[in-house]
């Protein structure tokens, strides 16, 4: 029985139960009593495995097809009138002809299925912030993870009511065919559609699909952000709390950023850090002229491996209840799951049954878990979840961060001068590549705000967005840049990271109010040596000096290959972009 009036959503609804032809149609009303009885019929038909409920109350182990284990880029779609509008970092294609190969795909593809009806809000039900969404899927999993990581139920359809401008989500497993594989946005139409894929980041299209693609499209039209971006409050031994977003290309550090744990002697001296979110901000204007900002999300979708207690002890913390697991290994000697880095030596499993259902024993060569094996977490078992986490206004936000990860051209921490040079900044973000990721090691990869995949329009016209977005906001966020990841000449990291990031993070929220000095250099603000409190580390002075050190003809280099990132927009390039560079080359030529 449909559980709203909303004409909008039921003759929607109709139109795609007549091309999929589904067996039923149950509508998610968010109870405990329906998701029960859905985790059960997933345990029941092999779509989850129940683990050890003394030891991990309420989680379950999911195995993906071992061919649709990741998000896809080469099948991810902006599909615009347009193709100006698309740009040139995404694929498109003619949405009338995409919606022409689409319907092909979905016809019938549900038979013998049932078709969920989820409806999801991002954001807290009820606040200026949300945005409500109506997914379609065949797919007991999603709906399961659509729980966690979003507000589902009948609330969400309250507060819709007759309104027809809703985001429209048709997800259908199909037959995994890989070679039809398709992630399609239509920024037009309000409309997700993604077919033979069951991958979290294909098919939570809450996730990467609303919350920064269509959103960052509406926010453009609205007036608004949406960033790929954490948010985390420090409390300092004042009792302030002082927020931040910060934004990092994957495998830089953002998860352990926004649950970081203080050094011991900052915790003696009564800080305390707070996440707000881990991946998405949305952010808009509040009447005090400041930038406010909420994560859009209700739980978290993490990278197992590499987790551990000491890598990430509040992540971990936060899977220990209500979470589900995808492509990690099963410890059948105690009901539990195991992925590379959770322990070591002796307490690795001596046998597990990897992500393929096959066995593994300690010292094979193969991982028992995939790399890129997850965990869908509810937010609010995170021990350092901020007790803002549920406010509909959300926090106001006093620093924006840039990062990546590169190992002699760009200093520990920076200061932008201006709101204009922080989207310069924002703008020429990059990191190395490591030996971990494909292809060769060291080169450069540009990720402009870390929103490269997840733009939903024109690159340049984002840009164009964050400069008219600094006109609009009178009580500016001050832009920084850090990088945790310069290497000596022998390649080992200078700086510690981890927990004793806080010690910039203190400079930036002082520089943020005052309360700090800086030095001007050819690329902005940088601290005094001084004012980085480096008590209890085994970094001294003359070390932090040289992690602060600007070397003029790296950055020249560097301009040269900014110069060629840019031509790739052309004369939608905004002016104040190409300016900022000049400025960049002459102050280094000085």
């Amino acid at each position: 029985m449909a559980l709203t009036n909303n004409k909008a959503v039921l003759s929607w609804i109709d139109e795609m139960a007549a091309k999929t032809c589904p067996d039923e149609i149950v509508w998610i009303d968010g109870s405990e009593a329906q998701l029960d009885e859905l985790r059960k019929l997933a345990v029941d038909t092999g779509v989850l495995i129940e683990l050890n409920q003394e030891k991990l109350p309420g989680c379950y182990l999911h195995r993906t097809d071992p061919n649709d284990v990741a998000r896809v880029e080469d099948r991810t779609f902006i599909c615009c009138k347009k193709e100006e509008d698309a740009g040139p970092t995404n694929h498109w294609m003619d949405p009338e002809a995409m919606y022409d190969k689409l319907y092909k795909l979905y016809e019938g593809s549900m038979k013998g299925r049932t078709m969920y009806v989820i409806p999801y809000s991002m954001g807290v039900v009820g606040s200026p912030f949300a945005k409500y969404g109506i997914e379609l899927t065949d797919s007991v999993y999603v709906v399961l993870n659509m729980a966690i990581m979003t507000r589902v139920g009948v609330s969400v359809l309250d507060a819709l009511g007759d309104d027809p401008n809703f985001i429209k989500g048709l997800h259908s497993q199909g037959t995994l065919d890989k070679e039809n594989k398709y992630i399609v946005h239509f920024p037009e139409d309000n409309t997700i559609m993604s077919i033979n894929s069951n991958y979290g980041g294909n098919v939570l299209q809450g996730k990467k699909c609303f919350a920064l693609r269509i959103a960052s499209n509406l926010g453009r039209q609205e007036g608004w952000m949406a960033e790929h971006m954490l948010i985390l409050g420090i409390e300092n031994p004042q009792g302030e709390v002082r927020y931040l977003s910060a934004a990092f290309p994957s495998a830089c550090g953002k998860t352990n950023l926004a649950m970081l744990i203080p050094p011991e002697g900052y915790q003696k001296a009564g800080w305390k850090v707070w996440c707000v979110g881990d991946d998405i901000a949305w952010l808009r204007v509040g009447a005090d002229g400041r930038l406010w900002a909420v994560n859009p999300e209700n739980g978290f979708f993490g990278v197992a491996p590499g987790t551990n207690a000491k890598s990430n002890f509040n992540a971990l913390e936060s899977t220990k209840r209500g979470t589900i697991f995808t492509n990690v290994a099963y410890d059948p000697a105690d009901g539990t799951v195991w992925w590379d880095g959770l322990t070591k030596g002796d307490a690795i499993p001596a046998h597990l049954v990897d992500w393929n259902g096959l066995d593994w024993n300690r010292g094979d060569e193969k991982k028992p878990a995939h790399p890129n094996s997850r965990f869908t977490a509810p937010a609010k078992y995170c021990p350092c979840i901020s007790p803002e986490f549920e406010n509909p206004q959300g926090v106001p936000i006093s620093a924006i961060v840039f990062g990546g990860r590169r190992a002699k051209t760009a200093p520990l921490v920076y200061q932008s001068r201006s709101w204009e040079h922080g989207v310069f900044v924002g703008s020429i973000m990059a990191s190395e590549t490591t030996a971990a990721a494909a292809g060769a090691v060291g080169v450069v990869r540009r990720d402009p705000m870390a929103m490269l995949p997840f733009c939903g329009y024109h690159m340049a016209d984002y840009w164009q967005h964050w400069l008219d977005m600094g006109k609009a906001i009178s009580n500016q966020p001050k832009i920084f840049n850090v990088n945790w990841f310069r290497t000596d000449d022998d390649g080992n990291f200078i700086w510690p990271g981890f927990g004793d990031n806080l010690r910039v993070l203190e400079w930036i929220m002082k520089r943020c109010f005052d309360e700090a000095d800086a030095n001007e250099t050819a690329i902005g603000y940088q601290p005094k040596v001084e004012d980085i409190n480096l008590e209890g580390t085994d970094v001294s002075a003359e070390t932090l000096t040289e992690l602060l050190q600007v070397d003029k003809e790296l950055w020249l280099q560097e301009v040269e290959g900014i110069k060629e990132f840019y031509a790739k927009f052309g004369n939608k390039l905004p002016a104040e972009l190409s300016h900022q560079l000049s400025v960049l080359e002459s102050n280094l030529n000085r």
